[in-house]
């Protein structure tokens, strides 16, 4: 018998499992949160559509049901939804979501909540599961936790209420590798260890990076290692950080560590403002004949809304100094202009583009990665 598969939110991270899990011969639909439909994903489209952004450029006719019926008829609910508040509001958004994917959803049936979470964060879940079904969890409604990362890796273990495997879910989201069904709690401690260690060591990359002020450090510094992390890396894993933060309350090593991230974060960020206005100071330009370009390409479709609100806040905090300040994507037309243009690579692959299309060097360079180095 085909299992019967909903993802709740056409993200990227959504898309992406839904594809995988229909290549495995799954009945999959997923719901774009604009629409009251749930659209099918069969085979040719997993196969034809790599991404969101094809598949709604494209409009191909496609098998559409009713949100509440689809849920209704699910097997398994991977919530996987599209979020743009932070902080605070971030969990308000999310709650809301999550009893509006989970009220159809009958006894017998299968919850995947795919967003990371603190310490007890699926605990409340649970809870709010059982109060919004009147089913009990671990006795006939099941609860996963898959926590997904925008970097397309999938964890390789699922924690669950029973840490009895789940052929079906084992079969969903497995090609070769088996996967390792642990405890809940267990899992929230794996995801942030992960989370913790990724942080840990860009901090300490960003901190140490602050003292390479002179040309011979920077270029004794600018390895591969250090040189293509761009502020597009960084970003990756903020809303879990956050999250994580949310577990503790008072002083403790851990949220020195979580605080100290976070920190090295919006540490950098002001660097990353101080070295623009000092490439204006030695190059002798008047922010008035000055234009400032964002260059970084984002994925429209992501499920946490992390870089969309770093690149406002760059876009803000930079207009205090310099008026003309505007975020573009790769690929973008090089016009003349009046004024001096300074572009800021915030990615890889919009360096690489800017690279070699900027042939005359018209455009004076700033890579956003730890050393924030300058080409012209």
């Amino acid at each position: 018998m085909v299992t019967k598969v909903v993802v709740f939110g056409l993200s990227t991270e959504g898309y992406n499992i839904a594809c995988k899990m229909a290549l495995n011969g799954a009945d999959v639909q997923i719901i774009d949160e604009s629409t009251p439909s749930a659209i099918s994903i069969k085979k040719d489209i997993a196969k034809t559509y790599p991404t969101v952004q094809a598949i709604k450029d494209d409009e191909p006719l496609l098998s559409m049901t009713p949100i509440d019926v689809a849920i209704s008829k699910a097997q398994f609910l991977f919530f996987v939804p599209i979020l743009r508040k932070t902080g605070q509001d971030s969990k308000i958004e999310i709650t809301s979501k999550f009893k509006e994917a989970v009220s159809n959803l009958k006894k017998g049936s299968s919850l995947v909540y795919c967003l990371g979470t603190g310490f007890g964060g699926n605990s409340e879940n649970m809870s709010l599961l059982e109060h919004v079904t009147g089913n009990k969890v671990g006795k006939n409604i099941s609860y996963y936790y898959y926590p997904l990362s925008p970097n397309n890796e999938l964890p390789d273990y699922v924690g669950a209420n029973s840490i009895k495997s789940d052929e079906k879910l084992q079969s969903l989201l497995s090609n070769e590798e088996k996967l390792e069904f642990i405890g809940i709690p267990s899992s929230e401690y794996f995801h942030a260890i992960n989370i913790l260690k990724q942080f840990s060591v860009l901090t300490s990359i960003l901190e140490i990076c602050k003292f390479a002020k002179d040309k011979v450090s920077k270029s004794d510094l600018t390895t591969n290692e250090l040189g293509e992390i761009f502020l597009d890396n960084m970003i990756n894993g903020l809303f879990d950080l956050r999250s994580l933060s949310l577990s503790f309350e008072g002083a403790n090593t851990l949220m020195y560590i979580i605080n100290g991230s976070v920190k090295g974060i919006d540490s950098y960020i002001k660097r990353l403002i101080d070295e623009i206005r000092l490439v204006l100071k030695k190059n002798e330009l008047k922010a008035s004949r000055t234009k400032i370009l964002l260059l970084w390409t984002l994925d429209q479709h992501q499920m946490k809304g992390d870089k969309i609100e770093i690149l406002q806040t760059l876009i803000t905090k930079l207009q205090d100094y310099i008026g003309d300040v505007e975020s573009i994507e790769s690929p973008f037309d090089f016009f003349e202009n009046e004024k001096t243009t300074i572009v800021v690579a915030c990615s890889k692959s919009d360096y690489e583009y800017v690279q070699k299309n900027n042939k005359d060097n018209e455009l004076i360079v700033i890579k956003a990665n730890p050393l924030c180095e300058l080409s012209q």
